[in-house]
């Protein structure tokens, strides 16, 4: 199995795992895998490029400029990620301020879509 492919089975768990915990209304934790989803598929896409990065900032960056800019995805991709990483940031790491059930839910609901759309460009790539 490629490194792509096991990035892809990897992010496929996690928008599982997201959906699962989802239901037990524990909308950071899900909201945190949710984003992991879309983390992992972007770090994917970047592999074809024979990029690796190892802070989310620099994935982030990456794919908003070789990817993006270069018109591979719609932009509409790069604001899903940038979104869930700064809603991910806030679940994961503050104590005051809380994810709710529609925040959770529409990271989730970008994570499928940020899922279907790599995996089609990915699936293309090899």
């Amino acid at each position: 199995m490629s490194a792509i492919s096991q990035i892809i089975d990897k992010a496929e768990r996690s928008l599982k795992t997201a959906k699962e915990i989802f239901k037990t209304e524990e909308y950071d934790f899900a909201l945190s895998r949710a984003y992991y989803t879309i983390f992992y598929m972007a770090e994917a896409a970047l592999m074809t490029k024979d990029l690796s990065y190892s802070k989310h900032s620099g994935v982030i960056a990456a794919f908003g400029q070789q990817l993006i800019k270069t018109g591979v995805f719609d932009k509409k991709l790069h604001t899903i990620l940038k979104n869930a990483f700064k809603r991910r940031n806030i679940g994961d790491y503050e104590f005051n301020i809380t994810i709710t059930k529609e925040e959770a839910e529409r990271v989730i609901n970008d994570a499928e879509e940020f899922f279907q759309t790599v995996k089609a460009y990915l699936e293309k790539q090899t």
